[in-house]
């Protein structure tokens, strides 16, 4: 079965790096197998799908889905089309409530990074069946909200059999698994030996279900001698790298980072003018949440000047219960606009294609021909609506590989 999506209004296909925020109007596109086979105007569509073998030429053009044994064309009225967003960075695997820390916040309270054991508590505490079914349930959030890929990061049980227990879980939703055993020093433990705990027993317990190890370099969390040898330990262990970085203050994340060749450092909230060469100069991406300014009261990154410098930048949620509380990529595209400097075309491309570049993915975040067929349907004209109407519910349709994932 292939599936011709026509009559849409405005395709984006993140295909061409040298047009990244181009759109292709009174578009189509022909999913064979799960993958993106062809994309162009919709004049040319009938065409291409025949030269494809799939039979479109016998097909007589109509309103709604029209089902036949080689091919099921699907008229999008108008609508506008982008790929299905990739968020790289969140926490979904907790269980507990930290809303009075976001409502002190709101009255001046500074944000700190403590609070994370406070969850820590709560998770430790959750049955495996308990943190499935709330794990599930923000799952089927970010589906709903377009977003076909997603990372999820451990971190929040800080002992070697907890850890596994996280990673395990998360495998179980996402091949995009992060080891975060250095996320803080859990409570009654001294700093050396749990490093110590983070780099051996910790890391080989929680090794065969993820993909990426991580670390917390911050103030209040750990240092660059302690974050470099945690990634140092992953690296060894086959790891990919990435960094929490350069949130709370200017520090070294960016640069460890780059020096370790991580896919990508997030937050970047606090540069220099040297840690903004760095990126310039690397493949590390530089993974913007400003989900996290909006519930922290503190300063937006400057999207502009990264990107104006050349440094590739990514938008992802940080979807966790202290900071940063929110699933929505769409949200983050509206804040990304209105705060900090980004176009809505490179609000888009960073909330899909940055985010697949952020996890070394080049088979997502784009439609061009052979990438997986994960996009989503706007019940909207055009992609500037994600942020000229922040909060409402746009997202009309979402397929990954091809197959509905999520439907209003």
């Amino acid at each position: 079965m292939a599936t011709l999506l026509t009559g849409i209004g405005e395709l984006t296909t993140n295909a061409d790096a040298a047009a990244r925020t181009a759109t292709i109007g009174d578009a189509a596109l022909l999913i064979t197998d799960g993958r993106v086979a062809w994309t162009g105007p919709a004049s040319d569509a009938e065409t291409a799908a025949a030269a494809r073998d799939s039979g479109l030429s016998s097909l007589s053009r109509s309103s709604g889905a029209v089902s036949r044994s080689e091919i099921e064309v699907i008229d999008v009225d108008g609508r506008a089309v982008i790929p299905g967003f990739v968020d790289s960075h969140t926490h979904l695997v907790f269980a507990g409530d930290r809303a009075d820390e976001f409502e002190a916040r709101m009255t001046g309270v500074p944000y700190a990074a403590g609070g994370i054991r406070r969850t820590v508590a709560a998770t430790r505490a959750a049955t495996d069946d308990e943190l499935r079914t709330h794990l599930a349930a923000l799952v089927a959030e970010l589906h709903a909200q377009g977003t076909t890929t997603f990372e999820v990061k451990t971190g929040y049980d800080l002992t070697a059999a907890g850890e596994e227990r996280l990673a395990r879980l998360a495998a179980e939703i996402t091949d995009e698994v992060t080891y975060l055993g250095a996320h803080v020093v859990p409570e009654g433990a001294e700093g050396e030996a749990y490093v110590d705990l983070v780099c051996t027993g910790m890391l080989a317990a929680a090794r065969p279900h993820v993909r990426w190890i991580d670390v917390f370099c911050e103030r209040g969390a750990f240092t660059e001698a302690e974050s470099e040898r945690i990634l140092r330990a992953g690296v060894a262990a086959g790891l990919g790298v990435r960094v929490h970085g350069n949130q709370l203050g200017e520090g070294p994340g960016v640069q460890l980072a780059v020096r370790l060749g991580a896919a990508s450092v997030d937050h970047c909230t606090h540069l220099t003018e040297a840690d903004i060469a760095a990126l310039a100069g690397s493949d590390t991406v530089a993974t913007l949440l400003p989900g996290v300014e909006f519930s922290t009261r503190q300063p937006y990154p400057d999207a502009r000047r990264l990107i104006d410098a050349g440094v590739t930048v990514a938008l992802a949620s940080d979807c966790n219960p202290g900071s940063c509380f929110t699933s929505s990529m769409p949200l983050m595209i509206a804040l990304a606009v209105r705060e900090m400097g980004m176009t809505v075309g490179e609000a888009v491309w960073a909330a899909t294609a940055g985010g697949a570049r952020a996890l070394r993915r080049d088979d997502i975040g784009h439609l061009g021909v052979g990438a997986r067929a994960d996009l989503v349907v706007l019940d909207a004209p055009s992609r500037r609506h994600l942020a000229y109407r922040p909060g409402v519910p746009l997202v009309e349709r979402v397929y990954r590989g091809g197959e509905v994932l999520s439907r209003r």
